[in-house]
């Protein structure tokens, strides 16, 4: 049992897992298909994958895969806490270019879902933060892309400046929204 909710983007969706506490801890379902394709997520997803990331203020990011092999995520945090980031990249959308921004915590347990067609970053919150996630598709390093997380056309509110930021010399460079070539 779960409570899903659309956030301001369409498809994007926040997931509240049920906890059932006891004076041992709790228990909580992390995945379950039925659960998901009630809420409109058909995927198979393929793989899982986790990211630690040691300092605050480090920002993974915004990627994507290209089509035939974009990915849809389910996104969940297993310690730590995030700001977590989807950018529209659909060129037909009403809402390209537009971001949703969610804070997401092991603490509280929830889940963001990331349909295709939507670029996907993070910022970390805590020291020693792990990110785990469940991909549709497999890892092409021929059809990965991104957009650069400071753009300002995005004008994200990152929790860290653009000096402070710790980020990947291949996320460095990534292209602004306006130099990518329609990839969705």
């Amino acid at each position: 049992m779960a409570k899903f909710t659309e956030l301001n983007l369409p498809g994007v969706l926040k997931i509240a897992p049920v906890r059932f506490h006891d004076t041992r801890g709790y228990f909580t379902e992390l995945y379950n298909a039925n659960a998901l394709a009630e809420a409109g997520i058909m995927h198979t997803f393929v793989q899982d994958n986790l990211s630690l990331t040691s300092k605050i203020g480090t920002i993974r990011g915004l990627h994507f895969q290209t089509s035939p092999y974009s990915q849809a995520k389910l996104v969940r945090v297993s310690r730590g806490r995030i700001l977590d980031v989807a950018v529209d990249l659909r060129a037909s959308s009403p809402t390209y270019g537009q971001h949703i921004a969610c804070e997401i915590s092991a603490e509280d347990g929830l889940q963001i879902y990331i349909p295709h067609g939507y670029a996907h970053g993070f910022c970390t919150l805590e020291p020693d933060t792990e990110v785990v996630y469940k991909v549709s598709d497999y890892y092409n390093p021929r059809a990965e892309g991104g957009i650069l997380w400071s753009d300002p056309a995005l004008k994200i509110a990152w929790p860290v400046s653009c000096d402070a930021a710790i980020v990947s010399d291949k996320d460095a460079v990534l292209p602004l929204l306006k130099d990518l070539t329609p990839v969705f």
